[in-house]
């Protein structure tokens, strides 16, 4: 079997070194050997690397990732924390689209002032319940931000 060092592991997947010694350091995925000072993995872990990468884009934590590999490395993926998250992606895509629809509306209202459009002011109103309302229980959506901007002082 031909292994592959961290140089072409990074080549082909687009991901720095530096994040794959992370990755390896957080044990999502493995080094067999060394060439020299060169880490050596086994071509598996393009795959891998491709589902650590679906799974930050769908807003899973590093650690929940780590979580979806099974001891031999290989994926063993949690049907329905998937589903979970598909769900969870849907309440926010909905969330964003009512969103757009505002700043469209605002942006092409015929009103002399968006305080006397009878539309907008329903649209602030509507806004203004969706961002009392928390879609995980004890964070509020500040929280769930400020949380989610953590991860992105990590490699990618």
């Amino acid at each position: 079997m031909k292994f592959l060092d961290i140089g072409e592991v990074s080549a082909k997947s687009g991901i720095k070194p530096s994040a794959l010694r992370y990755y390896e350091k957080s044990g999502l995925i493995s080094s067999v050997s060394r060439h020299g000072l060169r880490r050596q993995f086994p071509p598996e872990v393009l795959l891998q690397l491709k589902l650590i990468s679906m799974g930050k884009s769908a807003g899973f934590s590093l650690e929940e990732i780590a979580g979806m590999f099974g001891r031999n490395g290989m994926p063993d993926l949690p049907r329905a924390v998937l589903r979970q998250k598909a769900d969870e992606i849907d309440r926010q895509i909905h969330e964003l689209t009512m969103l757009r629809d505002t700043l469209r509306h605002v942006a092409d209202c015929p009103a002399p002032s968006h305080m006397e459009c009878p539309t907008f002011r329903r649209l602030l109103d509507v806004a203004g319940k969706r961002g009392r309302v928390s879609t995980k229980p004890g964070r509020s959506k500040v929280n769930r931000r400020n949380a989610a901007g953590r991860n992105r002082g990590l490699p990618e």
